[in-house]
């Protein structure tokens, strides 16, 4: 319960603001950044009526969130998060899409492993399922690959500091438990709300001079977005990628873009890649859906059988820390490579791609990712 308001402050507050952002497309109004954080905080803090927090999550969105929105909201987040720091002096914050995937085998949840092999602590996050895809999402192939998803933050931050592990995956449930209790109020929302924008950006676990953030986006307003967000969030660097399903990963079979900014005073970049500067030659996009994994029945909300396709991602990314190649291996060197270079660790893309390959062929990475 808030205890710097009453409960009849906090009601009048909350209709206040819905009928300010939920009065149509010429006569909403927009919240103040304190506004939009104390509205989120009360969220959060299970002080407000369900109902009337799905009001304001869809009135926002079909409003279309501020700048100011968007950071109080952030902030909100920010915190409630139980944060804590790794004995490492940086660490590398890998923010894929909370609602997963259902368009590909994702492989990203070994990308931590492959780049802790390579120098670099990182921690991903994120949580089982959430709307509006819930699709296949880290913790489920991590899972299945049998790995322990239900750390606390402080055991997240010691394997971090482990210079032989130097890699976590922490749930949302663990670093932000107000946030997660919202899940079954947005299975029931359908479409996004601003909590999905801002939830990757909580930054559960930071480096002791240094955290740096890779996140993906699909739609071309974005980066600007996320580059406020991740400044306002304290993130010393950020790539921001245009990756498949909005994830980190470019398409295989075409060029890409990612966005970069050094420093909290630094400019936003735009670089433009390609697969071939990594030498991949591949006709798909990524690593695809085994024919097994589609559901016969077409009556189902998706034609993937989600937890099958999460087996199916697990063995796809063991077998790439193994070796084998494919899109698989190529989704992860590509990745690697951009955050390589991003971070210093290489000159060029090129030079990244061969760095993690490295990583992979001595077995480091996979090595790394059991321990």
């Amino acid at each position: 319960m808030d205890t710097h308001y009453s409960q009849q402050e906090i009601d009048a507050f909350v209709r206040d603001a819905i009928g300010r952002v939920a009065t149509g497309p010429e006569y909403s109004k927009d919240l103040s950044f304190d506004e939009a954080r104390r509205l989120m905080q009360h969220i959060l803090e299970d002080v407000t009526d369900p109902v009337q927090a799905g009001i304001y999550l869809i009135a926002l969105r079909m409003k279309r969130e501020t700048e100011d929105e968007n950071g109080g909201s952030l902030q909100a987040v920010l915190d409630a998060t139980d944060r804590v720091t790794a004995e490492v002096d940086r660490v590398v914050d890998i923010a894929e899409p909370y609602d997963g995937y259902l368009r590909g085998a994702p492989v990203m949840a070994f990308l931590p492993a492959l780049l802790a092999a390579c120098g670099l602590p990182a921690c991903s996050h994120g949580l089982d399922e959430v709307g509006p895809k819930f699709g296949v999402t880290q913790r489920k192939v991590l899972k299945a690959a049998g790995i322990d998803v239900d750390l606390s933050p402080q055991q997240a931050a010691a394997r971090i500091s482990q210079a032989d592990i130097a890699w976590a995956y922490l749930d949302q449930a663990s670093f932000c438990k107000p946030l997660h209790d919202l899940v079954p109020l947005r299975k029931r929302m359908i479409k996004r709300p601003v909590l999905t924008t801002v939830e990757v950006l909580a930054k559960p676990v930071c480096g002791r001079v240094s955290t740096h953030l890779v996140t993906g986006y699909v739609h071309k307003p974005y980066p600007p977005v996320y580059e406020k967000l991740a400044k306002l969030a304290g993130f010393d660097s950020a790539a921001i990628i245009r990756g498949v399903e909005g994830g980190i990963t470019p398409a295989l079979n075409k060029p890409a873009k990612y966005f970069e900014y050094h420093g909290l005073e630094g400019a936003l970049h735009e670089i433009d890649t390609a697969p071939e500067q990594l030498a991949i030659t591949q006709q798909q996009r990524c690593e695809p859906i085994p024919a097994d994994c589609m559901r016969s029945d077409q009556s189902s909300q998706a034609s993937v059988d989600v937890e099958a396709l999460a087996i199916a991602s697990a063995q796809a990314g063991l077998a790439a820390l193994d070796g084998k190649e494919g899109a698989a291996r190529d989704c992860l060197l590509y990745s690697a490579a951009i955050v390589l270079q991003h971070m210093g660790k290489a000159e060029s893309l090129s030079e990244g791609a061969q760095l993690a390959a490295a990583a992979i062929a001595t077995g480091k990475a996979k090595q790394c990712f059991h321990n």
